[in-house]
C-alpha cells in the first residue's frame, strides 16, 4: 500500500471531464491502467515503470507523481496541480 503523495494531482480524467483528484502511488497505476485515455505512449510507458519501481522501494513516490503528470500532459488531460 502506498502512502499519501504531499501534493494531490487533480485532472479532467473523470466522465463528460469532471476533476479526479490522485494522491497516491497506488491510485496513480489504477488510473493509468483503467482509466487512461491511450493506451500507448512514451511517458505513460514511463510511468507505469516509475509506479512499479516504488512498489518494489526503488523509487519514491514524488517520482511517481511527476511521471503521472507527464503521462498526463503528454495524453492531452487537463492537469491541475
Amino acid at each position: 500500500m502506498s502512502k499519501p503523495w504531499s501534493k494531490p494531482v487533480t485532472l479532467a480524467l473523470g466522465e463528460d471531464g469532471e476533476d479526479v483528484t490522485i494522491d497516491s502511488t497506488e491510485a496513480a497505476s489504477w488510473a493509468l491502467i483503467e482509466d487512461w485515455p491511450t493506451e500507448e505512449g512514451v511517458a505513460l510507458d514511463k510511468a507505469l515503470l516509475v509506479c512499479m519501481d516504488v512498489v518494489a522501494g526503488k523509487k519514491s513516490d514524488e517520482d511517481a507523481r511527476r511521471a503521472f503528470i507527464e503521462a498526463a500532459l503528454e495524453a492531452g488531460i487537463a492537469v491541475r496541480r
